[in-house]
């Protein structure tokens, strides 16, 4: 079964939310440092990816519905 882009792009909004919060505690543990800084980027790809996926699902069901 496949899943939809609107699933996918909550499932991604989610892990960016994870990452987020991880970065937060790391920085707060033990300061900025390399890894603070790759979590901050690997959530910004997810939430980049979430919005794809979400702007992708609004412009398919326009385009079901043509």
């Amino acid at each position: 079964m496949r899943r939809s882009p609107l699933f996918s792009g909550l499932i991604y909004f989610l892990l960016g939310a994870l990452f987020t919060y991880f970065a937060i505690d790391h920085v707060q543990s033990d300061g900025w440092g390399f890894f603070s800084y790759l979590l901050i980027l690997l959530a910004t790809f997810d939430f980049g990816s979430g919005i794809k996926m979400m702007i992708f699902h609004v412009k398919f069901k326009k385009q079901l519905k043509k």
